[in-house]
């Protein structure tokens, strides 16, 4: 457990620069060439997200169950998860839907860990998704008291909403039916 716990708080720390103290991540960036920066902040990233898939593989061993979730839970899951692709999509594909939501990729954080959280009742699953909905949040009301970096994107378009819904449902499917299965050894249906 010790070794998810620290992977999260790398990879969410990392991520959390900016809401937690904006001047001090300005500063490191302009101390750094662009380059360098960029480079720090993948590989501590990168070491924080192996850190977790790890520590959450190593957790899965020996299971802590908190809670049982009711079989309907599973169901709502599913459905609150049939968006976050398309809200994924939308963040490089800007269009009505970002232009409505503001920050797509946030709100598909949200629901992704908090399906997770209404499927799941073990204690690596309330770490894991609970800290990632927590920092969702947390990211979301700090960026109506800070500046907002642009977000390299495809040029806006009308195309894209359907970009977005289209692409981003073929990979829900793919993932539903396969991938999550193969990727993590559970399969959602």
């Amino acid at each position: 457990m010790t070794t998810l716990i620290v992977g999260l708080v790398l990879f969410l720390g990392v991520h959390s620069l900016s809401i937690v103290n904006e001047p001090l991540r300005n500063r490191l960036h302009a101390s750094l060439d662009e380059a360098a920066f960029k480079g720090l902040y993948s590989l501590a990233s990168l070491i924080g997200l192996l850190l977790i898939i790890w520590g959450y593989a190593a957790a899965r061993m020996d299971p802590t169950v908190i809670y049982t979730p009711p079989g309907w839970l599973r169901h709502l899951a599913m459905l609150l998860l049939i968006p976050v692709f398309p809200l994924l999509f939308a963040t490089y594909f800007p269009g009505k839907i970002k232009a409505r939501l503001k920050h797509p990729m946030l709100a598909a954080v949200k629901l992704w860990a908090l399906a997770h959280l209404l499927a799941n009742g073990m204690l690596q699953d309330l770490l894991l998704f609970g800290s990632f909905l927590a920092w969702a949040v947390a990211d979301r009301i700090s960026m109506k008291h800070r500046t907002q970096r642009p977000i390299p994107t495809l040029p806006a378009s009308k195309a894209n909403d359907l970009i977005a819904i289209v692409g981003g449902l073929a990979v829900y499917v793919v993932t539903v039916f396969w991938a999550h299965q193969w990727l993590f050894g559970v399969a959602p249906v």
